[in-house]
């Protein structure tokens, strides 16, 4: 279902309009659609979408930002990277399906790709674990950091989480040390980190991959 902000409110009734008319199955049941009228609602929102985006309040821009239906590091993946081939495991605990690792080609050029995943339904975030990364999650992107390194292809971060999983297991696993251990290593990589913030990007768990 999609999601609306407060000042998506126009946006969202001429949306809403722009669906029942193309619905050829109203509440009267079969009705011819009305091509005209479609054309002149759609003609509206492209109007309103303009004047509304381009008027944004610095407070608009994070909710924005942190949209509930914002591209996710997969969809990124989807829409911008061939051959993909996603790498799993920190080869010392688990694998942390929060945060995807691979490499693929854009625009012709090899890339390792590193980003936060939160998931879309309820099942999918239980199991990306809501973008919050654990200890085995950090070590995993590093890893792939040095793959990159070691191959000479340059890195790409989507960075989206609010934050490092806080749970018992993560310290007890070393979940700061981690953080940290990947903040050193980083600066001595060699090949370019490209690190780009698609949502939430205000922790030290953001941090540790970008």
């Amino acid at each position: 279902m999609k999601s609306y902000l407060e000042f998506e409110s126009d946006i969202k009734g001429l949306e809403e309009e722009l669906d029942k008319l193309k619905d050829p199955f109203n509440n009267e049941g079969l009705a011819e659609v009305n091509t005209e009228k479609i054309n002149q609602i759609q003609n509206e929102l492209d109007q309103k979408l303009k004047e509304v985006y381009s008027n944004l309040s610095r407070w608009n821009k994070v909710q924005l930002a942190r949209h509930p239906n914002r591209p996710h590091t997969s969809d990124y993946i989807k829409l911008i990277v061939e051959n993909w081939i996603e790498l799993h495991g920190d080869r010392k605990y688990s694998d942390d399906p929060s945060i995807l690792c691979g490499i693929g080609i854009i625009n012709g050029s090899k890339y390792v790709i590193i980003g936060n995943e939160k998931g879309r339904n309820t099942k999918d975030k239980m199991y990306r674990n809501f973008g919050m990364a654990k200890p085995e999650g950090y070590r995993k992107a590093i890893r792939i950091m040095k793959l990159g390194e070691k191959f000479k292809i340059p890195i790409i971060t989507f960075i989206d989480t609010p934050g490092a999983y806080p749970g018992i297991g993560a310290e007890e696993r070393g979940q700061a040390q981690a953080i940290a251990d990947n903040l050193f290593q980083m600066s001595l990589i060699k090949v370019p980190i490209i690190s780009v913030v698609i949502g939430e990007g205000a922790s030290g768990g953001a941090l540790a991959i970008g």
